[in-house]
């Protein structure tokens, strides 16, 4: 089985800058680099809804260029600045999780690596899971 590196288009200076793939597949598995409230453009979203609902956006895009949905995401880890701030993050989350949520885990951390970033998160996937 071929290792194949996940990169939509808009993500290629993240990965000769930073020197890492949005993801990477394996057969039916599909392993999500931690995505943030920043789009394409670096832009970062105001507030943590506003991350969390970019970070998911993003988390989406990676997901259909490697051939996967939603439904197919068996675990998220999310990074958070502050834990008082899951009512919101929560609220972002339903927007994308309608049912048959996956395996979650929710850290809080000191900081992530950009400054004024809030929320990360990242997933695996099994295609044809759901």
């Amino acid at each position: 089985m071929k290792k194949t590196l996940i990169n939509p288009p808009g993500t290629e200076g993240i990965y000769q800058s930073m020197q890492f793939s949005q993801a990477i597949r394996k057969g039916h598995m599909i392993w999500i680099s931690g995505q943030v409230g920043m789009d394409e453009k670096l832009q970062m979203a105001e507030g943590i809804e506003a991350q969390s609902r970019q970070a998911f956006k993003n988390l989406e895009k990676v997901l259909e260029a490697a051939g996967a949905a939603f439904e197919d995401v068996v675990e998220l880890v999310t990074y958070h600045i502050s834990m008082s701030d899951m009512g919101a993050f929560a609220k972002a989350k339903a927007e994308f999780f309608k049912k048959d949520y996956p395996a979650w885990t929710a850290v809080g951390v000191k900081e992530l690596v950009l400054p004024g970033l809030l929320v990360e998160i990242r997933a695996t996937a099994v295609i044809e899971s759901a």
